[in-house]
């Protein structure tokens, strides 16, 4: 990393904490070359790309200035207390996900419930080229030779980002699949029978929930912060006390948190899981949407012993209709295979070339540049929005990447009530009790900030602060 970029991402750090607020005046370019010991030629490249980022503004005569209105910092949310459970949960979720999302599929909501950010934010037209390109020169043999694992080109496209990002995976070993939910749920099926326990993250996606439903499985939650992400000590304590067949966990940018571990955590993670001999399934879908100048290591990257499975897909961060996914499975390749084999057979062909085509020719990186800016300034519009207009007790996590906030209400406030008043205003979240096997976090709500900022959304979030304080003074 350059010493500009070093720079850039140091202020950034402190933007994204809030030790440099929406409006703040920034350091004049003589008082961060005194500093931090660099050059004034260093301190104008570090705030031209802070500026590229959209986290500053210059103002004529006057210097550089944080992006946004003034308002005021808020607080992160509490740590989860660490209670360990004495006996694994049976899962009953579904009932109440699906009344969520099936209240909040009407396209003419607000959509800061959403699970996907703005499909304005993908480049749609690049991608229908590559797709055309895909059906006129599509081997009809590739229907039958990609069966298997998927197809090779997209794989050793897969294979260059693991490379990239430092957590090199051979080629042969990843397997294309239809989504990062079938990856997912065709590892959970790979290490578990019915009636096993699973350790998940509390609060955490609601499809792990599901899938731990459907499969019969029991549930252990283990506590996540939204600074360090899963709880290590309450997880060990899990270990010891239950007979847990495998992790499902997000250990970068966690929905619904936002949360990462620090990289030397991720290490300490997977030495504890290979210690006690259990696998963990990864789910890194958010992992490329970073908002510093490198992309974090996951778990996968420290796994000596083959028992972690890394998944991902092109979802979140480029194609979502396209359902293509992939695993990387360490030692339990064999069996992962055999499940798709019995159950899907295989991802889309056509897509799948068109999105090696793509990744190979369509400027992916420069893509991803362009939507990881927006996100970060997005979250920044939603953050001093939600300090405007949302009561002085609420708390928000501030993720270094992705597109989810949580907020956290004051004990006693009901996500669930305002969820229905906020469907009545035309307005969708997520409220905390779907994130949770025993239906917790009931003061908490998730709210996306993935969708390109207006004044439309503007005015959900006071809507949205109004009922909330409505609710507090009853």
């Amino acid at each position: 990393m350059k010493r500009y970029e070093e720079l850039a991402e140091t202020l950034a750090r402190d933007i994204r904490n809030g030790s440099l607020p929406p409006g703040t005046k920034m350091p004049s370019i003589r008082k961060t070359v005194a500093q931090y010991s660099v050059s004034p030629a260093t301190a104008f490249q570090a705030y031209y790309r802070l500026e590229e980022r959209g986290l500053v503004r210059a103002r004529e005569r006057s210097g550089y200035y944080v992006t946004g209105p003034v308002g005021r910092t808020l607080p992160l949310p509490q740590p989860v207390v660490r209670r360990t459970q004495q006996v694994s949960t049976d899962v009953d979720i579904s009932k109440l996900v699906f009344s969520v999302l099936d209240a909040a599929r009407d396209p003419g909501l607000i959509q800061l419930g959403s699970a996907f950010p703005s499909p304005e934010l993908f480049p749609w037209e690049r991608l229908g080229k590559s797709l055309a390109r895909a059906g006129r020169e599509l081997d009809p043999w590739y229907s039958v030779s990609d069966m298997a694992a998927g197809h090779l080109a997209l794989r050793q496209q897969i294979g260059l980002r693991y490379l990239g990002a430092g957590a090199p995976q051979p080629t042969e070993e990843i397997i294309v699949t239809s989504g990062a939910l079938e990856a997912l749920n065709l590892c959970l099926m790979a290490v578990t029978e019915p009636g096993d326990v699973v350790a998940i993250e509390s609060p955490g996606f609601y499809a792990s929930l599901q899938a731990l439903e459907r499969l019969r499985l029991r549930a252990v939650e283990i506590p996540v912060d939204s600074r360090e992400g899963i709880d290590l000590d309450a997880l060990e304590s899990a270990l010891e006390r239950h007979p847990i067949k495998a992790c499902w966990f997000m250990t970068q940018f966690q929905n619904p948190l936002g949360a990462s571990m620090p990289e030397a955590r991720k290490q300490a993670l997977v030495e504890l899981l290979a210690r006690h001999r259990v696998p963990l399934i990864e789910d890194d879908v958010y992992g490329e949407l970073y908002f510093g100048n490198r992309c974090p290591l996951p778990a996968k990257a420290f796994d000596q012993e083959g028992l972690v499975m890394h998944c991902s897909s092109f979802s979140k961060t480029l194609a979502p209709g396209f359902r293509v996914g992939w695993v990387a499975p360490g030692r339990f390749g064999d069996a992962i295979q055999r499940l798709r084999l019995m159950t899907t057979l295989s991802a889309g062909v056509p897509t799948q070339v068109a999105l090696a085509e793509y990744l190979q020719h369509g400027g992916y990186d420069k893509h991803l540049r362009r939507l990881r800016h927006v996100l970060e300034m997005q979250q920044g519009q939603l953050i001093a929005a939600i300090g405007r207009h949302f009561p002085d007790s609420v708390r928000v996590s501030q993720p270094d990447g992705g597109y989810f906030l949580w907020v956290e209400f004051p004990e006693g406030f009901d996500a669930l009530a305002l969820h229905r008043a906020a469907l009545e205003h035309g307005i969708g979240i997520a409220p905390g009790p779907i994130f949770s096997a025993r239906q917790g976090y009931r003061n908490c709500i998730r709210l996306n900030y993935g969708h390109l900022w207006s004044e439309a959304v503007e005015n959900a979030v006071v809507t949205l602060g109004a009922l909330a304080k409505a609710q507090l003074s009853r």
